[in-house]
């Protein structure tokens, strides 16, 4: 390992409420932004305190961390009084090992410099090492002392990654070391896990799935708006839809660019400009909004704009840009797109319905078997959701995959082919009926036997049948007993005749399977004794 960095501060001021008091998740960001740039962090001094330091005084409790050579740990626990005069004492070993030349360069965060980091501040100006850090009035008295401060801002603003990209840029560009930032993944192999190649970190799946709760929530509240005496619920689920493209924008930002709550920021000011393009307009916006803040951040971390400054640049820039680009070209074209695509489902249900959905049915297991379900299905259903509240395919999902599985896992809770499938048959079977989802726990019963895999098949295509033939809209990812009431207005009970069938469908063809392949195992067991 190259440079050898030092790490001193405390969880003073602001910080406390920015990362200062997640130590943790602090040092995870910067041993990351680090070892991209061949330097090691091998001292740490930090006083945390129980509050942001503006509000605790000396009699308030407080813990000093330092490096073990593995990791920070607690090292002292008392009075603030107490820590400060403890972290004193860890402030001279700094200060002699900067004096013996041991230490290369100084990172800080709301440092003391008259106090539990002078010494440490003191040999700093003597050796004029390199330091980067935050924290305003630290900063001014630690320039004021003489000390070689290459980056320094104030902590407003400011993230865990966005000071600890700061800090490691500073130095490198002075040692001349070549460093790319590390953004999305800070990990213990981040340096050689494609550092800065933010078009690999685009997951479609990924953000459609995070955004699922929102498209829930909506569904829920159109669903309780019938109820007599919750009709103002409907108001709630106006907003929700219209709100459903600022949520799937703000979470793509924050994937794709991985600044955490600055690709937040940037998503929300995005997303709320260019709203009238429905989710695909907030899925295509956030991811571009998300490209826009990671180079705006790079960018200015590269030219030593302070912290604060990075921040409001790459979230409020970024999702500005991204907003006005997506508000007056990629909305109109998302908004037509999806559009298109509903009314496409729409035209084949009016066609015939019955095929549609017996089709549709029979296509869902290959479908999330060979990985195309989350990539083009779950978009179908999320636009179809935004623009109803319910689903034609959400409904052929519940019926053909959830409901069946649970046919599936039930037989083998009931009648295993062999002993031990039962439990492990158990959970996927009630979390398949009491939460809609984890559809995988049949895989191992349907890969392990043809018939039951035909059976899977057709009963999907039975189930998906007869959502079509009433022409059923709904949901998946919500409890058996509830969906039915989140169906479409006179459905329900079509709905649970759907679930039923298929569900039973699959559970009988799974009995008959099992039973087949234990009476075979018996016949060979009784040949082998004779």
């Amino acid at each position: 390992m190259g440079k050898k960095i030092a790490f001193i501060g405390s969880s003073d001021g602001n910080l406390y409420k920015q990362g200062g008091n997640d130590l943790p998740a602090m040092m995870k960001e910067l041993f990351g932004q680090t070892k991209a740039a061949d330097m090691e962090i091998v001292f740490v001094q930090y006083v945390l305190a129980s509050g942001s330091l503006d509000n605790v005084g000396p009699d308030s409790p407080a813990t000093l961390f330092t490096w073990n050579g593995k990791e920070v740990q607690p090292v002292f626990q008392g009075t603030l009084r107490e820590v400060d005069a403890e972290a004193a004492k860890v402030d001279a070993q700094l200060a002699k090992k900067i004096n013996d030349g041991e230490i290369d360069g100084v990172m800080f965060v709301s440092a003391s410099p008259d106090g539990a980091n002078r010494q440490t501040m003191e040999a700093c100006a003597r050796a004029k090492i390199p330091m980067a850090g935050t924290g305003g009035s630290g900063v001014a008295l630690t320039q004021n002392m003489g000390c070689n401060v290459l980056s320094a801002s104030g902590t407003t603003g400011t993230t865990n990654r966005t000071r600890a990209v700061a800090f490691t840029t500073a130095l490198a560009k002075y040692w001349n070391i070549k460093y790319m930032p590390v953004i999305g993944n800070t990990g213990e192999n981040a340096a050689a896990k494609n550092q800065g190649n933010i078009w690999k970190r685009i997951n479609f799946r990924g953000i459609m799935m995070t955004s699922l709760p929102a498209f829930i929530a909506m569904a829920l509240c159109l669903a309780c708006s019938k109820i007599p005496g919750c009709e103002k619920l409907s108001d709630v689920f106006d907003t929700l839809v219209n709100s459903i493209p600022i949520v799937i924008c703000a979470i793509a930002a924050k994937q794709v660019s991985g600044l955490d709550e600055v690709g937040v920021v940037g998503g929300i000011v995005a997303g709320i400009l260019s709203v009238d393009g429905g989710i695909l307009g907030g899925l295509v916006i956030g991811i571009l909004a998300g490209v826009l803040a990671y180079y705006i951040s790079v960018f200015c971390f590269r030219h030593n704009v302070p912290g604060t400054t990075v921040n409001i640049a790459s979230g409020g820039l970024g999702g500005l840009a991204a907003g006005l680009v997506g508000k007056f070209l990629i909305a109109p074209v998302a908004l037509w797109i999806g559009n298109g695509i509903c009314s496409l489902i729409n035209l084949c249900i009016a066609y015939n319905s019955l095929l549609a959905g017996a089709v549709a049915g029979l296509l869902i297991w290959p479908a999330i078997i060979g990985g195309v379900y989350h990539a083009a299905i779950l978009p179908i259903v999320l636009l179809e959701m935004e623009e109803m509240g319910f689903s034609f395919l959400g409904a052929i999902d519940m019926t053909g995959l959830v409901m069946v599985s649970a046919g599936i896992t039930l037989a083998n809770v009931i009648m295993p082919k062999q002993k031990g499938e039962a439990a492990v048959a158990l959970p996927g079977c009630i979390i398949n009926i009491c939460f809609g989802t984890f559809v995988e726990a049949s895989y191992p019963f349907m890969f392990s036997n043809k018939i039951v895999f035909a059976g899977a098949l057709a009963s999907a295509t039975v189930g998906g049948a007869i959502v079509g033939l009433f022409n059923v809209k709904g949901t998946a990812y919500v409890p058996a007993v509830l969906a039915p009431f989140m169906a479409n207005e006179g459905k329900g009970l079509a709905f649970v005749v759907a679930m039923i069938a298929a569900m039973g469908c699959a559970f009988v063809v799974t009995m008959v399977a099992n039973m087949v392949e234990r009476r075979k195992k018996e016949a060979l067991l009784l040949n082998k004794q004779q």
